[in-house]
């Protein structure tokens, strides 16, 4: 997403686009309809975003997870007036994005990918220059910049140079300078890249306290359990293409097994995979990064059998588990792709990968 920061302005008359599908708070607060990008000239495109349709219900933590380049940052460019769509319209609190990018840049709240932070100014003053470019009254902003400093726990570093500060801290603070308007819509994209566990925890613990404030959180990620812990709803998006959409639990119930097995060894073979696969108790089963994955519809039945073979065979196992479909299993099922880099793994019968 572009690092340039946007500058919130008001008062400019637009000519309103409403949607007849959006006709008052209760109905979703974005609306989507068929949205295409396509980056390039003549001789040689790249479709970025791919007729993609959906909406977020106002008050949720709304999800887009996929590998780095599916499209996330793209559509939410659109969705915050940074860039046209090719084809398609999109509607924010029923404003059309190409037809009131001043209005709707009144109500939303935007947290890029790469920091915008001026590390050089303390984190006081990057709060009080931000609000003033988003029209925060001058009686108000005061007050409001130790909200978001308590918020943070960042009140007693209020004086001292960003510079100084960790990646959780300087995230922290860039999250919530775009909330200092209380705004309709927060847009964070990929808030955790880069920071170590403990400041990722801080800041999903940051991101739930400002959707309590009913504000509506557009979450783009590639890591599982992000969006796992903080989403209401998940897109999978893949190659600028919708490729589902539902609740966690829902998205989980699309992969057939019930267990998953997984058995690390440094060796395996076509012999060894047949065989597993012809015991007729295998959904699915590949092997991939040194892990034997088998999907089963009862892991417990039919690990015994599956060690039997591992053993008949020499095949050394370092380790066994059995667990519950993830979101990334579900991922790789639908498109056969790793979600953590977008690569094609290496499957075998049973595996749906590629689904359009």
């Amino acid at each position: 997403m572009e690092s340039s920061m946007i500058q919130f302005r008001t008062g400019t008359t637009l000519a309103d686009h409403t949607a007849p599908e959006i006709t008052g708070p209760a109905g979703p607060i974005i609306h989507i309809e068929h949205i295409t990008k396509i980056f390039g000239d003549r001789v040689k495109t790249v479709t970025a975003v791919d007729d993609i349709s959906f909406d977020v219900n106002r008050g949720e933590i709304f999800g887009l997870l996929g590998p780095n380049g599916a499209g996330k940052s793209t559509l939410i460019r659109i969705l915050t007036t940074l860039l046209r769509p090719t084809n398609g319209k999109a509607y924010v609190d029923r404003y059309e994005v190409t037809a009131s990018p001043e209005k709707i840049r009144s109500i939303i709240g935007v947290c890029p990918q790469n920091s915008t932070l001026d590390v050089e100014l303390t984190a006081y003053d990057n709060l009080a220059f931000y609000g003033k470019l988003v029209d925060v009254p001058d009686e108000r902003l005061d007050t409001r910049i130790w909200e978001l400093l308590e918020m943070t726990g960042l009140a007693e570093r209020a004086h001292t140079r960003v510079a100084t500060f960790s990646g959780g801290m300087r995230r922290k603070l860039e999250i919530v300078r775009a909330f200092i308007h209380h705004p309709l819509i927060l847009f964070l994209d990929e808030p955790t890249i880069g920071l170590d566990p403990e400041a990722r925890r801080e800041v999903w613990q940051q991101i739930a306290t400002l959707n309590r404030e009913k504000t509506t959180i557009i979450l783009t990620t590639h890591y599982m359990d992000e969006a796992e812990k903080l989403c209401d709803r998940i897109a999978f998006v893949d190659k600028g293409r919708l490729i589902s959409l539902d609740t966690t639990d829902n998205l989980r119930k699309q992969i057939p097994a019930g267990d998953l097995i997984e058995i690390g060894t440094d060796t395996m073979n076509d012999a060894v995979l047949e065989e597993i696969r012809g015991t007729g108790m295998i959904i699915s089963v590949s092997f991939r990064g040194g892990i034997l994955h088998i999907s089963a519809k009862n892991g417990s039945t039919v690990l015994p059998i599956i060690v039997s073979v591992l053993e008949r065979h020499s095949i050394v196992m370092k380790s066994i588990a059995i667990r519950r479909p993830s979101l990334e299993d579900v991922f790789i099922y639908l498109t056969g792709k790793n979600l953590d880099d977008g690569n094609t793994t290496a499957t075998v019968s049973g595996q749906r990968g590629n689904r359009k």
